[in-house]
């Protein structure tokens, strides 16, 4: 089984740096899963989240989520996707590299 890198996104500045290092850690072959959080949120309105789709297991702080106010659809997320800090911890414990943005 393939490694597996978690990132935790708490801050809407560094989209590009998420997307590189994804397509990097996809590109060798790594299982990645990603949880935003705080102001990571926003960065589900960005046209551009649409590029982790399918690379990465995305998964979304829902009171956070609903705490800036945003609603909808967000690409390559689903309705159980909308987690806890929970979903987070499990991450953690289950990763081999933790990476916070």
């Amino acid at each position: 089984m393939s490694e597996l890198l978690g990132i935790m996104v708490g801050t809407d500045k560094f989209l590009d740096h998420v997307i590189n290092l994804t397509n990097a850690a996809h590109a060798k072959g790594k299982r990645i899963e990603i949880f935003f959080t705080g102001a990571g949120v926003k960065l589900t309105q960005d046209k551009r989240f649409a590029e982790l789709v399918g690379k990465a297991k995305l998964s979304v702080c829902d009171v956070s989520f609903r705490g800036f106010g945003l609603s909808g659809d967000v690409p390559g997320v689903g309705f159980k996707d909308f987690a806890t800090q929970a979903r987070n911890a499990e991450m953690i414990n289950k990763c081999d590299r933790y990476v916070v943005f």
